[in-house]
């Protein structure tokens, strides 16, 4: 059979036979053409989704736009700010102006600090804030402003023995200056209690002070109190300023040495309203303790010997020592104007006095 002849014997034209491998090559219009892979894919989710309509691969959804509730809230809290500023005008300026008697502390006193606290605004107090005016107004309460050092190991004394010490020697103080029964003129039993009843001098003292009070047994040497019938304490709070520290003493001892500075708001005993004249009396005390080996010591243990003691006073009274702080009120001011100035604040100066008070007052260049 030749190339150009059908089945049945008939022969075609070379320019069919030519179109006729065009065809084949290029192929018919109408031939089946195979499936693309997106196709195919799209095909099965219409047959497993009928009634869903197919998404384009490059199509594009907007997300909704968010709800701007952060502008309602910051409206709101604006609205409270304006209102509270309208009822209280002076409570908002005085908690920028760092007069509030709860703002935070400073940094505690590790070291004796180089130069006295600026000076701020001359502001009166008041009985809702006695410290007022006061650096003492940011300072720390109680015994949250005494700074205990991290303990360490000291001659017979390991470092957790240390430790507790510290810790014993802190309450002295809070026992002797800060216990409200003692600051209203109660014995001092608690204080008592922890100093070490073999140290000869010091318990003449104690029992001496107490009975009749004069410049060198005057119970004020040690302890804070004043007279029920002259002065009360305005308020719950006292404000402190100081710090502990310690070193290897003589025969091995632990030697804590204390610098505290305590502020007392206080009135007289018989007033009654809210502008009554309020004075702080402040003290600063220096106390050097002994904690002894009780092999090389007589002592008992929990207790420590007092090596000495200084202080500074300014507000507390002049004169014939009575046992007691003595605020000047009003024409008892006169008293304190022709002593020496001391700025009460200024703890970058060692403690000045020794342990008496002597006949000098002192008049305090700001309170």
């Amino acid at each position: 059979m030749g190339a150009g002849t059908e089945p049945d014997g008939s022969s075609r034209s070379d320019e069919e036979w030519e179109r006729f491998l065009r065809e084949s090559v290029a192929g018919a219009a109408d031939a089946p053409k195979e499936p693309s892979a997106r196709a195919r894919d799209v095909a099965k989710r219409l047959r497993a989704e009928p009634d869903r309509a197919p998404e384009g691969w490059r199509s594009y959804t907007p997300a909704r736009p968010k709800r701007r509730r952060g502008w309602y809230v910051v409206g709101l809290l604006a609205s409270l700010v304006l209102l509270v500023v309208a009822l209280a005008p002076g409570r908002v300026v005085d908690l920028f102006a760092g007069d509030e008697p709860d703002s935070p502390s400073p940094t505690a006193e590790t070291a004796r600090p180089s130069q006295a606290p600026p000076a701020g605004a001359a502001q009166r107090p008041t009985r809702d804030e006695p410290f007022r005016g006061s650096p003492a107004a940011s300072w720390a309460s109680g015994a949250a402003g005494i700074t205990v050092p991290k303990a360490g190991a000291v001659g017979w004394m390991s470092a957790a023995e240390v430790e507790r010490a510290l810790a014993r020697s802190r309450d002295f103080l809070v026992a002797s200056g800060l216990d409200r029964e003692v600051l209203r003129g109660e014995r001092p039993e608690k204080a008592i209690a922890l100093i070490n009843p073999h140290q000869t001098d010091i318990q003449h003292f104690l029992k001496t002070a107490f009975r009749t009070p004069s410049e060198q047994n005057d119970p004020l040497l040690l302890f804070s109190r004043f007279q029920p019938s002259r002065a009360e304490l305005v308020g719950d709070v006292v404000k402190t300023r100081g710090r502990l520290t310690y070193r290897e003493g003589e025969r091995g001892a632990l030697q804590v040495t204390a610098d505290v500075t305590f502020v007392y708001p206080v009135t007289r005993a018989d007033a009654g309203g809210d502008d009554d004249e309020i004075v702080r009396t402040i003290v600063r005390r220096e106390l050097v303790l002994s904690w002894d080996d009780p092999d090389k010591v007589i002592t008992e243990p929990g207790t420590f010997s007092i090596v000495s003691n200084k202080y500074d006073l300014t507000n507390g009274g002049c004169g014939t020592p009575t046992g007691y702080f003595t605020p000047p009120f009003g024409t008892d001011r006169r008293a304190d104007e022709a002593g020496t100035e001391v700025d009460p604040y200024d703890r970058s100066a060692p403690v000045g006095r020794g342990e008496s008070f002597g006949e000098e007052c002192r008049r305090a260049t700001r309170s």
